[in-house]
């Protein structure tokens, strides 16, 4: 996709840099891959992480996701869901999200992807809302906090809750409880207490990128999660991104800012002195997702 798209594609990488090798992955099949319409118009309702609320007005990002998608009969959305409430709170809002979507008569089209504190989100309204499952046709962790992250134990909501004086920032406390739904502790005793139900398919995207691919102003939070494992992209580490019992689609050589958030598209001065390694293809990753669920759906049922 990368080398059909490259002339279109801000932050174009070859495939080799967009991704992470890790010396254990099987060749490539070498089958032809459907560059063209979608068949089953897969919905991406993406779930963002803490605190994006309070700086989207700031980050002001430009759509280009949505816009690319929209070329072959994808679609990408942004699911609102509290700033800085727990993983409870928003599931709710997420159960309702998905059942105000229109019902595809043919067979479920939306897949809910979840950025860093937006996968557990996710995870607990599948869970808690069993009305949902026969609507999402995939869960996609995407940089997902899955098992939380060791940063969330020094930290405090508090600090998270000063997001609401960000420039332009219209976010509300909410709950309270972003901060602890992220700690490690909870998130894993969740798991453990919560086998994740049948229905929809389960896929991880993981930030696993090459330490010069961290952005100078992330340097620091890499260094204090890497005395826990350097395998990180300097918010969480590789092995909590991943769905128990998923599909592991790939690792991408992006930190966990890179994976998702345009801040030097939007803001280029920050970009050149503290996002330094902020570009990345994010276009085409989120063809790439969509185009595999979809050619995974037309697989039984593992």
């Amino acid at each position: 996709m990368l080398q059909a798209r490259r002339s279109d594609l801000p932050d174009y990488r070859p495939c080799d840099d967009a991704l992470t090798r890790v010396g254990v992955e099987p060749a490539a099949t070498g089958r032809p891959v459907n560059l063209g319409p979608s068949r089953r118009h897969l919905v991406a309702m993406v779930v963002p992480g803490i605190g994006y609320e309070c700086f989207e007005p700031w980050l002001n990002p430009p759509g280009t996701v949505t816009m690319h998608v929209r070329q072959y009969g994808y679609d990408a959305t942004l699911l609102r869901v509290d700033a800085l409430s727990g993983s409870e709170h928003n599931a709710r809002q997420i159960r309702d999200a998905v059942m105000s979507a229109p019902v595809s008569p043919d067979s479920p089209y939306i897949v809910l992807v979840g950025y860093s504190k937006g996968a557990p989100d996710i995870l607990e309204a599948i869970v808690n809302y069993p009305e949902i499952r026969g609507r999402v046709a995939a869960v996609v962790s995407a940089a997902g906090a899955v098992g939380g992250s060791p940063l969330a134990n020094d930290a405090e909501q508090y600090q998270a809750n000063l997001l609401q004086y960000f420039p332009g920032a219209k976010c509300e406390a909410g709950d309270g409880g972003g901060v602890q739904s992220l700690r490690p502790a909870v998130r894993k005793a969740w798991l453990a207490e919560h086998p994740l139900p049948a229905g929809p398919r389960y896929y991880s995207v993981v930030t696993f990128p090459r330490p010069e691919q961290i952005s100078s102003i992330l340097t620091s939070s890499y260094n204090k999660l890497a005395r826990v494992d350097a395998r990180n992209d300097s918010q969480v580490i590789f092995y909590d991104q991943v769905i128990p019992g998923g599909i592991l689609m790939g690792y991408i050589n992006a930190d966990h800012w890179a994976m998702a958030v345009p801040i030097a598209r939007s803001r280029p001065t920050i970009g050149a002195m503290f996002v330094t390694q902020n570009a990345y293809p994010r276009e085409g990753m989120t063809e790439a997702i969509l185009r595999f669920i979809e050619e995974d759906l037309e697989t039984p049922s593992r």
